[in-house]
């Protein structure tokens, strides 16, 4: 996932950490925690570098990280408040 020519992210599910993770020009920007049980995921805590705010990141970092689970059949609990908002705002009726 390119943002333009200049900046270029990353999203990655870092299992071995137990997280998602997003990289602007190969720098950690961001990650969300998660806790995976059986087919349950459980979204813990979701954290952006302020030197990278104002761009959205953590809007892209649970987007991604929601279809990715989604994807793989798991059912989400959304403990972080950041993940609640997200999949509330855009999720509803769906």
């Amino acid at each position: 996932m390119t943002e333009s020519a200049q900046e270029e992210v990353e999203i990655v599910d870092s299992k071995d950490a137990s997280r998602y993770e997003i990289r602007l020009d190969g720098q950690l920007a961001g990650f969300a925690d998660y806790r995976l049980e059986g087919d349950v995921i459980t979204f813990t805590h979701t954290e952006t570098d302020p030197a990278f705010g104002g761009r959205g990141l953590g809007s892209k970092l649970v987007a991604f990280a929601v279809t990715d689970v989604r994807s793989r059949n798991l059912r989400i609990v959304p403990q972080c408040p950041f993940v609640a908002a997200w999949i509330k705002d855009h999720e509803e009726g769906s």
